[in-house]
């Protein structure tokens, strides 16, 4: 936003300020509409407005009223939002099932369109910047002036949507959808089926005459208006994203099916990649497959570029979007624009999509002006992952060069060479199950909601290369990994040990990401364990910062609000939270894909930070392409999931001590009979034996009815818990005895299978 354009926003402000209490504010229940058909959380309209968001849910019941300066400002974005989301009769919200609506008629969407119109410009453009937090304003050239021809009024609307009129028709369009840059009004995506009707976010449907690539490349670039502005205002723009269909594919000549199973693309003398080569445009090295790029090289600083999800050729895995690729297009444009909106474009896999949300959010380079010249050249972003490095020895997987270099192929290295921060996967002796336990008649599990995500958070991670360091003294803020000895704190046999992920005690020294040593110092000050804990080598880095904060916040918003419009709210009670999460997934099928979505991303971005070498031609000891981006961070990765374990087991040890009616003994990390200890964890997982068959028949509680401090809440948010699954007690002990994990089996399906 420019220096005059922020100071006439600032006089807006001061005479919106002046506005009596009888200023027009929308009822409650269009209140609420309005921020989830922008697709904003009560988060970010508390942020923007510098409130609680209990002050923003207060106003949205309708148990409270803003006041000034709070009220005109609030208003002012409600008006913008209107301007962009005005209510055609029945039109459905983003958590309702469209089946259940029926259309908008012509009428009322010109109606609507011509009520927004009459909004004020200052207070349009001005709630742009205020309902993107997430997205800096900027100034953009107008459309294209070649618009898509549309096709007569006679073809059908779903989802209460209207066709584009001809320029030539009409003079009011469908409202468009929460775009704040005219060069995307489109949307950030379409999907294409087999009769030239391209589906966009909102309902719109554009007419597509493109019957090759090439020609749907041009279509998309120079008259459809689609894309996303940038999610860092030293970030790009994302690209339009064309998803086709079976009969779109078939209609455009691709085949319904890759022959090419092991590469996944099409040969290089297939018609369409001629095509695309004798019209000057290129393919990225992954060639045409499930996921494409067709691009030209950028000129005078502009992107040309088109990304292709073919769905019958497994665009979407069913793994992590469910039945999404099964959808109808316009429920499909729904369930992706959705996804666009409240996390990225997609531009791959959920785990390709994870890993560039944080090169969005944390561009590697800014702007600067050079000192000398004056002039403005591209310099390092503070705080971003600006260049790639290499690991540290015992950080890098076994076909690393690194590690290669260091020992021969047949080597197995030990826990003193490499660095194991993995999550739980454990089970207990059931020789060790007390005569207490087994008179409980049922195992109940419990899963930590986004547990990888929660362990994001204020997470302080390397940001450069690492520096080797003999005998260090240990310090909590500096990240890396750390040779030392933890085998001399003592557990409960009936836990399992913090520091591995199969939960046995350590034999010797072994490398340790910063969060696991920091949790054994918590565990020896808090408990008085008789060890002294010295670091004999470290592989530290100086350089630190909170990476992962932009993209926790914006995808525990996108889970949340997800949630919420499948019903399940933060303000619930446990009863009603767990109720509710027995049917939410049956409340709208397509954003329970969305939201398996967004949790698979979460996990797929983490894992995508070690990714390992893939084709059958690579041999170990050799680069991959991975390697070259300034994202592959295996120390990253591990600082996660070494947070996500022990704060796991950080949980487990606060349920045990709530529970026990004797406090534990002074220097020693051990149970009473009665303290309630889990028989298996896999990852975020935990089963405990139980009286009853739910949570709250076995998880603490204070004298006042509360949780007890420290141990697993029931709740919505990241971090929290929900119910995973019961199982008689017999069932579980079985699993013991055969050496299962009865955390992967206890909903009744294999987690892992599952996605889980």
């Amino acid at each position: 936003m420019s220096p005059e354009q922020e100071e006439l926003f600032a006089s807006v402000d001061a005479l919106l300020e002046q506005v009596t209490a009888d200023d027009g504010l929308p009822q409650p229940a269009e209140r609420r509409r309005l921020r989830k058909a922008a697709g904003l959380s009560q988060e970010q309209v508390a942020r923007a407005l510098d409130v609680r968001r209990e002050s923003v849910t207060s106003w949205e019941a309708g148990r409270s009223e803003p006041r000034p300066p709070k009220r005109a400002a609030y208003l002012r974005l409600l008006e913008g939002l209107a301007a962009r989301h005005p209510e055609p009769p029945g039109a459905p919200e983003l958590g309702e099932s469209p089946a259940s609506t029926a259309s908008a008629s012509t009428a009322s969407a010109t109606a609507a369109s011509a009520t927004a119109a009459s909004a004020t410009a200052a207070s349009a453009t001005a709630a742009s910047a205020t309902a993107a937090p997430a997205a800096p304003a900027r100034v953009a050239p107008p459309p294209a002036a070649v618009r898509p021809a549309a096709r007569g009024p006679e073809a059908a609307v779903p989802m209460g949507a209207a066709r584009r009129p001809s320029p030539k028709k009409a003079a009011a369009r469908p409202p468009a959808p929460a775009a704040h840059d005219p060069r995307f009004a489109d949307g950030p995506l379409v999907v294409l089926d087999g009769d030239a009707n391209a589906y966009c976010v909102g309902g719109l449907i554009l007419d597509c005459p493109a019957k090759d690539i090439v020609s749907l490349v041009e279509w998309a670039l120079d008259e459809a208006r689609l894309g996303a502005e940038r999610l860092h205002r030293s970030g790009k723009d994302a690209d339009p994203l064309v998803v086709l269909t079976a009969a779109a594919a078939e209609r455009l000549g691709l085949p319904a099916v890759l022959e090419d199973r092991r590469g996944l693309r099409l040969a290089e003398d297939h018609p369409a990649v001629r095509q695309i080569t004798r019209a000057k445009w290129k393919l990225t090295r992954r060639g045409f497959g499930p996921w494409a790029r067709v691009y030209r090289p950028a000129q005078s600083g502009q992107r040309r570029c088109v990304q292709f999800a073919v769905l019958p050729w497994g665009a979407l895995d069913a793994r992590a979007w469910g039945s999404a690729g099964q959808l109808p297009p316009a429920e499909l444009a729904r369930v992706l624009g959705a996804y666009a909106t409240r996390v990225i474009t997609p531009r791959g896999s959920t785990a390709v999509s994870g890993l560039e949300l944080m090169t969005a959010l944390r561009p590697p380079t800014r702007a600067v002006k050079d000192p000398h010249s004056g002039a403005w050249v591209s310099g390092p972003m503070p705080g971003s992952l600006t260049e790639p490095v290499d690991p540290a020895p015992p950080e890098a997987p076994d076909e690393h060069p690194v590690a290669a270099a260091l020992h021969p192929r047949s080597h197995q290295r030990t826990p003193a060479e490499v660095l194991d921060e993995e999550a739980f996967d454990w089970i207990r002796d059931p020789q060790l199950l007390t005569d207490a336990e087994c008179a409980r008649p049922f195992a109940v599990g419990i899963d930590v909601n986004t547990a990888f995500l929660a362990a994001a958070n204020r997470l302080i991670v390397g940001l450069g290369a690492a520096v080797r360091v003999a005998g260090p003294a240990f310090d909590k803020t500096v990240p890396g990994s750390w040779l030392i000895d933890l085998s001399g704190i003592e557990m409960d046999p009936r836990l399992p040990n913090p520091f591995t992920p199969d939960g046995t005690r350590p034999q010797g020294p072994a490398w340790y990401a910063t969060p696991t040593v920091a949790y054994a110092h918590e565990l020896v000050a808090a408990h008085g364990l008789p060890v002294d804990l010295a670091p004999l080598e470290g592989w530290l880095r100086p350089d630190s910062g909170s990476y992962l904060d932009p993209w926790y916040k914006r995808l525990s918003e996108a889970y949340k609000a997800t949630m919420a419009d499948l019903g399940i709210e933060p303000a619930m009670d446990e009863g009603e939270f767990l109720a509710a999460m027995e049917t939410y997934k049956e409340t709208d099928p397509s954003l329970a894909a969305l939201l398996s979505a967004i949790k698979s991303t979460v996990k797929g971005g983490i894992g995508k930070l070690r990714e390992r070498p893939q084709g059958a031609g690579y041999r170990p000891g050799e680069r991959w392409p991975a390697l070259e981006r300034p994202t592959w961070r295996p120390d990253i990765r591990a600082a996660v999931i070494s947070t996500a374990r022990v704060n796991m087991h950080r949980k487990l040890v606060k349920t045990a001590l709530a529970s026990q009616q004797a406090p534990a003994p002074w220097g020693h990390l051990r149970f009473t009979d009665e303290a309630l200890l889990p028989v298996a964890l896999l990852s975020d997982c935990a089963v405990y034996f139980s009286d009853g068959p739910s949570p709250l028949d076995f998880l603490p509680r204070t004298a006042e009815g509360k949780p007890a401090p420290g141990t697993f809440r029931l709740g919505v948010s990241p971090g929290m818990v929900k119910h995973e699954g019961t199982q008689e007690l017999l069932w579980a002990v079985k699993m013991l005895d055969e050496g299962h994990n009865p955390a992967r089996h206890i909903k009744g399906t294999d987690a892992a299978i599952d996605g889980e």
